[in-house]
């Protein structure tokens, strides 16, 4: 495995590959790997030739009171496991290297950051664009793999491909849970022992919700009860459940063939989102 931290290393690195006529595809994460990044991993594997993952803790898309300072990082166990799956390069850029001095273009995106956790993470989506386009330009993939727990996240960055007319395929990955349901995060670890106990009823709780839609229920009474539950659970802020169309992310009260529930709740000092599909 490649251990590249220097933006010319890595593009010619990536050219001969290219060179090569290989299929490359790319992994972005902002370490603190669990298994749920893994099986993106292993997937990418079966879709290309050369497997690259970058690792950046991204500021720019941290608001000013959120875990920036303490997100946390495993460099040397996060290097370990990707050479265990067989990873061929893992990109690691310092935040100079992202964003020199003078730096000021961000990404702008629109209607699809108005939905769900825009209105509670202001800025958040415009930093995951602008960080997602500058690895994807860096790397050149033919494919980028991301997980479905941020189903948000991942139709902007397929529309910002679309609209940017970027030559990159985006590729969705179910989310990966832990035994009890927990959609797998790295931010999991800062729950405690007790928190830990109670956060899969975020997911049960959405389960509940989809099996009522789909027999029919009002959706407005499912999602008042849901949040009912929720606070008796221990979730001390419930910042949204919602249906909401998987492609314009607009809410809806209609169930027809796309639309998926999502969730976003506070639990002691951490956010937990989840969604599904109904």
């Amino acid at each position: 495995m490649i251990h590249l931290t220097e933006l010319p290393l890595l593009r010619g690195t990536v050219e001969a590959w290219r060179r090569a006529g290989e299929r490359i595809v790319l992994v972005p994460t902002m370490g603190a790997l669990h298994r749920g990044h893994l099986a993106l991993v292993d997937h990418a594997r079966t879709l290309g030739d050369r497997v690259i993952v970058s690792i950046f803790v991204n500021p720019t898309q941290f608001g000013p009171n959120e875990d920036f300072s303490r997100y946390p990082r495993d460099e040397k166990t996060d290097l370990a496991n990707l050479q265990s799956h067989d990873v061929d390069a893992v990109w690691i850029p310092s935040v100079e290297t992202m964003y020199p001095h003078g730096f000021q273009t961000t990404i702008d995106v629109g209607d699809l950051a108005k939905h769900l956790c825009g209105p509670f993470r202001p800025g958040h989506f415009s930093g995951v664009a602008t960080v997602v386009t500058k690895l994807v330009n860096q790397v050149s993939p033919d494919i980028a793999i991301f997980g479905e727990k941020d189903f948000q996240q991942l139709q902007i960055i397929r529309r910002v491909m679309e609209d940017l007319d970027i030559p990159v395929a985006i590729e969705g990955f179910p989310t990966v849970r832990e035994h009890d349901g927990l959609a797998l995060s790295s931010r999991n670890r800062y729950l405690s022992e007790t928190e830990r106990a109670i956060a899969p009823k975020l997911y049960e709780t959405l389960q509940e919700i989809a099996a009522g839609a789909r027999s029919g229920e009002p959706i407005d009474e499912l999602i008042l009860s849901a949040k009912d539950k929720i606070k008796k659970y221990g979730f001390t802020d419930i910042q949204y459940i919602s249906i909401n169309n998987e492609f314009n992310l607009d809410k809806t009260d209609k169930i027809e063939s796309h639309e998926r529930v999502f969730a976003a709740a506070v639990i002691g000092n951490t956010r937990l989102i989840d969604n599904l599909f109904i």
